[in-house]
């Protein structure tokens, strides 16, 4: 079945070429997918931006959550839909946040088709991301409760955003006691997430990973969630981590992250590299359904 470039609203991006197109959710009236070079990249519900989708996104919203109670600063690496804006407008009324994207396409096809909630404090800056994070105004360094890493260029993650160099200018921004949360895909052996945790730890005082149990013994492609901070993660975060689900889950810390990581190397710019591609076969929502 060929596609049909008038049934969804959809451009073509023109930095990466590819194909982005926002789907209704055949089962959840109010909510829809965008899928960017047939990869689902995000999932949004208007009627409830509370309500998220995708596992790894769920995981990142428990972080948040465990954040302290009222508004926060906030800078995310990558647009997508606006799910994770979404959701710290509404569950932090008040927060002011930054999001960084490279494609102005997207954002346009996006605010368009999917608005976002009327009065937010939600910024919108345009370009590369490490650029961008490397050029926000002075005033942001050290005050940033949350940052959220995921960036993604169709379904990979670019080699520029995945270095000590890159996460070092990253925590030049977190508060005290502010937190990053990155996105990783990869797939069996974990090689590139367990490097990525090795490559956090060099730049940040605690690390910990949260996937599904089978993801992180390393049986499948899938996402991991790292969250990484400039002090200890507090211990009570991760049983809650847990509880709030998807399960099967995990989250791995302290001696088990060492034992995790164990003999992954740091990246640096000159080793940097993007993240695997996943399988054809691994994403059903394509741009011909």
């Amino acid at each position: 079945m060929g596609r049909d470039e008038q049934e969804h609203p959809s451009v073509v991006l023109s930095g990466s070429g590819y194909f982005a197109e926002i789907q209704p959710d055949r089962w959840v009236p109010g909510a829809y997918t965008l899928v960017v070079d047939g990869t689902p990249q995000s999932h949004v519900n208007l009627d409830d931006p509370t309500h998220l989708f995708f596992e790894y996104v769920q995981r990142i919203g428990h972080i948040i959550d465990q954040l302290p109670s009222g508004p926060i600063t906030a800078v995310h690496l990558g647009a997508g839909a606006f799910t994770l804006p979404r959701y710290v407008e509404a569950t932090r009324p008040g927060s002011r946040q930054q999001v960084i994207e490279l494609e102005s396409d997207l954002v346009e096809l996006v605010r368009a088709t999917l608005p976002l909630p009327k009065g937010a404090s939600i910024r919108v800056r345009h370009g590369d991301a490490r650029a961008v994070l490397e050029k926000l105004p002075a005033g942001l360094q050290g005050t940033v409760d949350l940052v959220v890493v995921d960036v993604f260029s169709g379904a990979r993650t670019p080699a520029h955003v995945t270095s000590v160099e890159f996460y070092r200018s990253v925590a030049a921004l977190l508060a005290p006691d502010g937190v990053v949360a990155v996105n990783i895909a990869d797939g069996p052996g974990l090689s590139f997430a367990r490097s990525q945790a090795a490559t956090l730890k060099a730049a940040f005082t605690d690390v910990a990973a949260l996937a599904e149990t089978q993801i992180l013994k390393g049986r499948r492609f899938g996402n991991v969630v790292l969250v990484a901070a400039p002090a200890e993660l507090p211990l009570e975060w991760m049983p809650r981590l847990l509880a709030g689900g998807p399960h099967p889950s995990k989250v791995v810390a302290g001696r088990e992250l060492k034992e995790w990581i164990a003999g992954a190397p740091v990246t640096t710019d000159a080793t940097a590299i993007p993240s695997p591609p996943p399988t054809k076969s691994l994403f059903q929502s394509g741009r011909g359904e």
